[in-house]
This record gives C-alpha cells, structure tokens and sequence, in this order.
C-alpha cells in the first residue's frame, strides 16, 4: 500500500499541476499543507508548461493497492 500526497496548482493558463510527494506524515496537518503550497506559490519554485503557479486548487492523499494475481509461468 503506497501513499502519496498531491499538491495541486493552478497555472497562469488555468490549468492544474500536481506535485506528488511519497510517504506523508499522517494525520496530515491541512494548516501545514496550506502553508507549504503558499511559499511554493509566493517563491516561484516550479515552472510548468503553462508558466508559474499562481493559485491553489486542492491536495489530497493518494493510496495505491497492489494485488498480485498468480499465474502459472510455462
């Protein structure tokens, strides 16, 4: 089971850009979150297709669940 957390950016165009980091400390503290994607926004740090970030959109937590099915190797 892997978890990330996606940060998730407008563009001067409008567009959503996601920032994915692995492993999030949890209960995740949304003022914390908050916070980090304001000095993302206000230091310019990322530059996507569609220019710099310029607003918040939404963050989330992913989980990812793998299964593995066995399956007879000839």
């Amino acid at each position: 089971m892997a978890k990330k957390i996606e940060l998730i950016f407008k563009n001067e165009i409008g567009r959503n850009v996601t920032i994915s980091l692995d492993d999030p400390i949890e209960p995740v503290d949304t003022e914390k979150v908050s916070l980090v994607m304001d000095q993302v926004i206000a230091q310019q740090a990322f530059v996507s297709g569609g220019g710099l970030l310029v607003g918040k959109a939404a963050a989330r937590i992913v989980e990812r669940n793998v299964e593995p099915i066995e399956i007879p190797v000839n």
